[in-house]
């Protein structure tokens, strides 16, 4: 299974729901998870310091002569039961995605969660392969106004519940016609619980039980 958390724009919370789905995944899963990270800040939410050497840049780099299974090495120890393949240095390259995914989906892993960050040609290309693909999305209208222009639909849309919108989860799932598959409360307590590292050691409650069901 290919999760991939993607966004149509920047602070969309969609690193902190792929951390989350991520750790879920690895305690859930016989064969643990593996978390991709193509946004660059997935180390920070789940309290790691940034791995050294290559990442995904320079897997990318080396091109398709690279042996199969050189990006589960490039994977480092993130959590019981999870292992995490950094971004590495440098931009993105726009292709690659199908290869990404062939590669993840043959490593020792049995859940994959992909961190695709605010769309980009290769965010699009990896989550329109993948088994699930989640858009994190605010109730806000200049959001839902970029996701119905996105080239991709997404499987399903996990909100991130903020007070005082005018819209809902009917009102996102009348526009792009995608199941909500999960509300995310606007919790101080996520927050305050990423910014001081603890994420991997204590999932607070409120998006643990928000992101079961997108689990």
């Amino acid at each position: 299974m290919i999760v991939t958390c993607w966004s149509v724009k920047g602070g969309s919370g969609t690193t902190v729901v792929a951390a989350a789905l991520s750790l879920l995944l690895a305690r859930r899963c016989p064969h643990g998870a593996l978390a991709v990270d193509l946004g660059g800040d997935l180390p920070a939410a789940l309290g790691l310091a940034e791995p050294p050497g290559p990442g995904l840049v320079e897997w990318l780099a080396v091109g398709p002569e690279v042996a199969p299974d050189a990006l589960d090495r490039l994977a480092v120890e993130a959590g019981p039961g999870l292992r995490l393949v950094s971004r590495g240095a440098g931009p993105l390259p726009e292709g690659g995605g199908e290869r990404l995914l062939a590669a993840v989906d043959r490593g020792p892993s049995g859940a994959v969660v992909v961190d695709a960050g605010p769309s980009s040609g290769l965010a699009i290309e990896v989550a329109g392969a993948a088994t699930l693909s989640l858009l994190v999305l605010r109730p806000c209208y200049l959001a839902l106004r970029r996701a119905l222009a996105a080239p991709l639909r997404p499987s399903a849309v996990v909100l991130i519940d903020e007070p005082h919108r005018s819209l809902d989860a009917a009102d996102v799932e009348e526009v792009l016609g995608v199941p909500v598959r999960a509300v995310v409360p606007y919790d101080p307590a996520i927050a305050r619980c990423v910014d001081a590292g603890l994420l991997s050691a204590r999932l607070p409650r409120p998006l643990l039980a928000a992101l079961r069901s997108a689990a």
